[in-house]
């Protein structure tokens, strides 16, 4: 996340640059075919051009605009799960009792460290790189890997859930496949036996349940957005009409400005390779 105000051109430019070469290379060869070889058919009326590019805009704000959703959803579930997180420390530390100080502290540490390996292992879930996820198989992307790094990249889980959990219950959760899920399940079978031991009431036990519940419910919101890709159908769209506008934008700049070369003279004619960059 870019916590600054904006992106600078620094960042921008070099993240964008081979889209710059593949716009230099479409604009250039029709303005040389164009002006050196006299092929006039080339320059087409704007008028297809612009009807297209507002269909590419209406296209590509739909995507936009669902992709910040998506964004805000996901934002709206971390700000849930610090919510809860929170709530569940303060009830586990108030509703876990014990006549002897030293066991319930005891206690209190490894119901809430089970919890911080349930918030690591959520969080090794959601950087999984999935089939559709182009952040390590695009060129730009990997690029500009190098401005940031991903921790659940660089270390493996087994040796984050070291401080949280004993080894028996690491080796257990490593052979399962939703480790998050069976970690939430530990952490109910240990409430259930305290309740039983007499350390929780009845009523604070379900009230425990009851948040569990609820960051199965979070956790459940973080794999639909995590497993769910935007629909291929409107990605593909979206990339067959802008590259389509892009092809086509130099030969309506080529159609314009040829009606221009009787007052400016016909170099005016290159002025579309850059209006070609600067719009595609």
């Amino acid at each position: 996340m870019n916590i600054s105000s904006h992106y600078k051109l620094k960042q921008f430019i070099p993240w964008t640059r081979t889209k710059i070469y593949q716009m230099l290379l479409i604009s250039i060869v029709p303005t040389v075919l164009f002006y050196f070889l006299h092929i006039k058919w080339l320059g087409i009326p704007w008028v297809p051009v612009a009807l297209l590019g507002t269909a590419t805009a209406f296209i590509s704000g739909f995507k936009n605009t669902q992709t910040y959703n998506r964004s805000w959803e996901a934002r709206q579930i971390y700000g849930a799960i610090i919510n809860s997180s929170r709530a569940f420390g303060i009830m586990v530390k108030d509703f876990v009792r014990s006549n002897d100080s030293s066991e319930q502290a005891l206690l209190h540490k490894e119901i809430i460290y089970r919890h911080f390996a349930w918030l690591t292992a959520l969080r090794f879930q959601l950087r999984e790189v999935k089939s559709w996820e182009n952040i390590k198989t695009k060129s730009y992307n990997r690029e500009f890997l190098k401005y940031y790094k991903v921790p659940e990249w660089e270390s493996n889980l087994e040796e984050e859930l070291k401080p949280f959990l004993q080894e028996d219950e690491i080796h257990y959760i490593l052979t399962t496949k939703n480790r998050a899920t069976q970690i939430i399940s530990m952490q109910s079978s240990t409430l259930s036996k305290l309740n039983k031991e007499g350390y929780i009431s009845d009523f604070y036990f379900a009230s425990l349940e009851n948040q569990l519940k609820d960051l199965y419910d979070q956790q459940g919101k973080s794999e639909r957005i995590k497993n769910f890709p935007y629909p291929r159908q409107f990605s593909s769209i979206n990339i067959f009409f802008t590259n389509l506008f892009c092809l086509l934008l130099p030969l309506g700049f080529l159609g314009e400005f040829s009606k221009l070369t009787d007052k400016f003279g016909e170099n005016i004619i290159w002025l579309t390779v850059p209006f070609s960059i600067i719009l595609g």
